[in-house]
Formats: structure tokens, C-alpha cells, sequence
């Protein structure tokens, strides 16, 4: 039915060769070497079924993508502390394999579609991209759908590929206050204290902090900018690529960086990143990369107590995020404190604690009346 057979007179690469393109490509765009990674690694679940089904890549149809997504749903994992999660039991008592999760098989598929994408635009691939995309005639009739600016106006209906998996949003799992407070007194040394406050108390991504420079703190105005850069050597990047500043009003955060600036950042270097590996090992002045940040923030965990599969340096911004939200933060100053692009990611949040909801529920018992002055503050 759909003819993926290349014409004569475009170039016969293999597999390995289209994905060093397409990976160039990736590079060449700018996008984040993480990114890049990623699309990599998911490749390689794509070659896996190509080889075990005897296919060519161009032979790939959107037929047989269904069976590539049996194949996945099938595939074990190879994920770290899988062994945290519940898992079912064989009859002979045994652990059941764990499964690629849900999000993972759909960002396999999303990767794949985009590799077929780009392959059909620059004419290395001839035929339908197996992934397919229908019309989604249920996008408009949906409230909480994130439309951008003039999307209505727009030529082409949206759209979304009827080839996933049924796949779980959960909520955030902010922090307490008392492993808060645990963690922060197992830290031991200035620099961990400043990157914990950073993250806790501006909501700031791990890779956002990790690539700030010194300039980037201006200490009087009580505020930090978050700057796009593609130059940390070991490979942190903003995931935005919009700029924006981050008011930092609580005084123990600033106080905190400016410790570590003062009394333990290394004097002798012209390294403009603020947070750098210190000691006097061979690695002493390079930048902080993120695997020693999870290194260390593991570490800390594991001394207080609190060290779960979920508690991850990612989680202070969950904290930050919905503390501000319980406090009363409106949803799009939230969403520009944290720099998200659609308002569907600061809405996460708003499931996790809805001040609203719950003077509505406590109204609805006769416990308070205190319900109209939260709606006023939601509502202005």
C-alpha cells in the first residue's frame, strides 16, 4: 500500500550513515548535546527491530511501526534502581522483568518520527513517515490545551500521531519541609549550601544553575539572570531559549553564594563559571558537571535519611514551584518565575495544591469562610 522504495537517484546510505546525518544535523541546529544523546540512544531501539525483523530502514511502513511498538512495550529495561519500583512476581516466585516505561516508548516513537521526517525533507527517504499523524479534531474542543498565539488562523488543523501509548501524568513530588531541612544540614561544604538555595529558593533548573557565570549574580538587585550559552565544557545548557531573571529575595540565598564566592571558590583561576570543582585534585578549577551534582546531592540524601528514587536535585524546583503556587503566585507569573514556554507545564503544579479547591471543600463542610479571600487573591 505505501511505496518506500528510494528512486534511483537518491543515494543508497545504510542505516548507520542516516543517523550520523541526522545526528549532525541535530548538532548543527544547536540543540542540547543531551538532546542529541537522547535521540542517539532512542535510535538504537529502532535498529534493534530493523535487524531482529531482517527490514531496511526505508522498508519501515506505518504497518509495521505497529509492530515496532509491540517490540518496545517488550523490551526490558536497563535503567538504573529499577529495583525501587513494585513489581509483579512469576509463579515460580521470581522478580518480572522491568518494562520500558511509558514515556519512554513514546519518546522512542517521537524520535523515530522526527528521524523519518528529516529523512523525507532532505530526500533520503521517499514514502508516507511511518509514524503517522491524523487530524486531532478533539483539540479544540479541549480547555486546558496550550494554543499558541494566532493558532486558530492557522492553515493547517493540529494534528497528533494515533501510534502511543496510554501513557500516565503524574504530579510532581515536592520535597517536605523536614527533608528540607535534613538535607540542608548534611551538606558540607559553602558551594553545595549555594547550588541547594539556588535551586530551592529560585526555582532554578539544575543545568540553569550549573551554567551560571559570576556576572550573572548582581548581588544589590537581589537577582539572577539566566543566560543562553552553548560553551560549558562539560556540557550544561539552559533548556529554555529564552533569557530571563530570577528574583532572589530570601536572604539566605545570596548570603550563601557570596560565602562560597568569598571563602572557598578558587581564587586562582579565570574561569567565569560560578560553581567549580574545588579541592586539590587534577580536576580542581574545571566547572561542575551534572553527574557530580547527582553525585553529591545522592550523597547528602543517603546521610539524611531520605534518599528516594524520586528526591533528585530536579525536585527543589518541583518544591519552589509549588510552594509558590500554594502561597498564592498566579499561574503566569509562576510560569515566567520558572521560564516554561507553555502554560501546560506550570499547570502541573496546580494539581499537586490548589489553595482553591481545598477553602471550596472545607466551605463546602461548614469548617471556615476563609475560601473567599483566597478566590479574591486567585482571581486579581
Amino acid at each position: 500500500m505505501y511505496n518506500c522504495k528510494l528512486k534511483s537517484s537518491v543515494p543508497q546510505l545504510s542505516f548507520i550513515q542516516v543517523v550520523i546525518l541526522f545526528i549532525s544535523y541535530l548538532e548543527a541546529s544547536t540543540w542540547s548535546p543531551n538532546t542529541t544523546r537522547a535521540y542517539q540512544h532512542d535510535l538504537t531501539h529502532l535498529r534493534a527491530f530493523l535487524v531482529e525483523h531482517d527490514l531496511d530502514w526505508r522498508e519501515l511502513t506505518p504497518g509495521r511501526a505497529v509492530d515496532f511498538l509491540v517490540h518496545l512495550r517488550d523490551k526490558r529495561s536497563r535503567r538504573r534502581g529499577t529495583g525501587w519500583v513494585l513489581s509483579l512476581a512469576t509463579v515460580d516466585g521470581e522478580r518480572a522483568a522491568a518494562r520500558l516505561s511509558t514515556a519512554t516508548i513514546n519518546r522512542v516513537l517521537s524520535a523515530v518520527s522526527s528521524f523519518y521526517e528529516w529523512a523525507r525533507i532532505t530526500e533520503r527517504f521517499v514514502g508516507v513517515n511511518p509514524i503517522t499523524r491524523i487530524r486531532d479534531h478533539a483539540a479544540a474542543r479541549v480547555s486546558e490545551r496550550h494554543r499558541p498565539f494566532l493558532s486558530g488562523i492557522a492553515s493547517q488543523p493540529p494534528t497528533r500521531s494515533p501510534l502511543r501509548a496510554r501513557q500516565i501524568h503524574r504530579v510532581p513530588r515536592p520535597m517536605a519541609d523536614d527533608h528540607v531541612a535534613a538535607l540542608i544540614s548534611q551538606l558540607r561544604c559553602r558551594r553545595d549550601l549555594a547550588m541547594i538555595r539556588l535551586m530551592l529558593d529560585g526555582g532554578l533548573r539544575p543545568s540553569e544553575m550549573l551554567g551560571l557565570h559570576l556576572t550573572d549574580v548582581a548581588y544589590g538587585k537581589r537577582r539572577v539572570t539566566i543566560r543562553v550559552r552553548f560553551d560549558h565544557p562539560r556540557g550544561a545548557r539552559s533548556k529554555s531559549r529564552t533569557e530571563r531573571v530570577v528574583d532572589l529575595h530570601e536572604a539566605a540565598t545570596l548570603e550563601a553564594v557570596s560565602a562560597y564566592v568569598m571563602h572557598e571558590r578558587p581564587k586562582d583561576t579565570d574561569c567565569p563559571i560560578l560553581f567549580l570543582v574545588g579541592g586539590n585534585g587534577p580536576r580542581r578549577h574545571e566547572a561542575l558537571s551534572y553527574a557530580a551534582l547527582v553525585k553529591l546531592f545522592a550523597r547528602a540524601c543517603a546521610r539524611a535519611g531520605i534518599r528516594t528514587p524520586w528526591i533528585t536535585p530536579h525536585a527543589l524546583r518541583h518544591t519552589h514551584a509549588t510552594r509558590m503556587w500554594e502561597a498564592g503566585m498566579r499561574e503566569l507569573t509562576l510560569q515566567r518565575r520558572l521560564g516554561h514556554a507553555s502554560p501546560d507545564a506550570t499547570r502541573m503544579y496546580t494539581r499537586v495544591s490548589d489553595p482553591v479547591v481545598v477553602a471550596e471543600y472545607r466551605r463546602a463542610l461548614g469548617l471556615d469562610d476563609s475560601s473567599a479571600v483566597v478566590t479574591g487573591a486567585r482571581n486579581s
